[in-house]
């Protein structure tokens, strides 16, 4: 229930701005009494409907005694106020004589004077928004924003133009490189051939001389069995005057030309043998028989010989169809071998 008390009136205070205390007026206006300032304990809450909850915080408290202050400074008729200052004075130059001090831009203020519309008060556009605003009719960017991206844009392509252009020389010196290096290569592998072509020769060349030596020596201690003669039938050879095939080589000749020893050797044997007539039989060296057939007559029956003596003739004698010397070659005594292809190996050339 409210109570019927009613709440005790506020002194009428005084607010000092410099010292920001408040100041009781007495009833004559007397100033020198103490400053009062109401407190929590001096002030006798509201009751009824309009009770003020009780705060329970510093701030609170601090909040209702400035409360009650600036009511009670309002209610002395007046309020505080802070104090303004006053704006700072900005002052400008002349642009004028700015200008005219400045080459070339006097001439420019002068001409963007002239261009004013007295009569609208408008002005043409300032110099400094000359070549960046945009063009409101088609919305496309001014001469020197299209400029600008055309330079790039030209900058871009050039660096382009410069990195193609270095990669394709790179490109061109590394196939003249590799190009260099498989000539450099091909003419070593050439080189290579040509200079074992070249030791294959000078091998087979030296070959052939050794041969040509060997066979020359060879010639010295070797010889044909006639001077003067013509082959007629070869080893191998078949036909009705033999029983099987040829069993050595036919040099024909008159009859009573000399027959020669081919070799130094021995005469082993000398005597009539059926169908080869008279035959002289000689031994080399090595063993190899050389056997003289259809002789006419014989000069030498044994005894040792040297390479060129004579040692029969030639006949017809045997189983001949005319004068000619059958020559048999048999290595070891053994079976009879191609007498042209040994007598080419010792040097003869027949």
């Amino acid at each position: 229930m409210a109570s019927s008390s009613p709440a005790p009136e506020a002194p009428e205070v005084s607010y000092d701005p410099h010292t920001a205390t408040f100041a009781p007026f007495g009833p004559d206006g007397d100033e020198d009494r103490p400053a009062w300032n109401p407190t929590e304990d001096s002030i006798r809450p509201v009751r009824g409907r309009h009770r003020v909850v009780k705060q329970r915080t510093g701030m609170a408290r601090s909040g209702a005694v400035l409360g009650v202050g600036m009511i009670a400074a309002v209610g002395a008729g007046g309020i505080a106020t802070a104090k303004e200052k006053s704006p700072a004075a900005i002052s400008m130059p002349d642009l004028g004589s700015v200008a005219d001090d400045i080459p070339g831009i006097g001439g420019l203020m002068a001409d963007s004077e002239s261009d004013t519309d007295e009569g609208s008060g408008e002005t043409g556009t300032p110099l400094v928004q000359a070549g960046f605003g945009t063009d409101t009719a088609n919305g496309t960017t001014d001469t020197l924003t299209a400029d600008a991206g055309e330079a790039l844009r030209a900058r871009i392509l050039q660096q382009a133009d410069r990195q193609q252009a270095s990669a394709t020389q790179a490109a061109l010196e590394a196939a003249a490189d590799q190009a260099a290096d498989k000539a450099a290569e091909e003419a070593a592998e050439k080189a290579a051939k040509e200079e074992a072509e070249r030791k294959r020769k000078a091998a087979e060349e030296a070959k052939r001389k050794a041969e040509a030596e060997r066979l020359a020596k060879l010639a010295a201690g070797y010889t044909l069995p006639l001077s003067s003669y013509q082959l007629t039938s070869t080893f191998g050879q078949s036909g009705s005057m033999w029983s099987s095939t040829h069993t050595g080589l036919d040099f024909a000749a008159p009859s009573g030309t000399p027959v020669k020893a081919v070799h130094s050797g021995e005469i082993v044997e000398a005597g009539w043998a059926g169908s080869y007539g008279y035959r002289i039989i000689l031994k080399l060296d090595d063993g190899t028989e050389i056997w003289y057939c259809h002789l006419s007559s014989m000069t030498k029956t044994g005894g040792k010989v040297t390479t060129g003596d004579v040692i029969g003739r030639v006949g017809s004698t045997g189983n001949s169809s005319g004068p000619h010397l059958h020559l048999e070659v048999r290595p070891g005594g053994g079976d009879p071998i191609d007498p042209l292809a040994w007598l080419r190996g010792k040097g003869q050339n027949i």
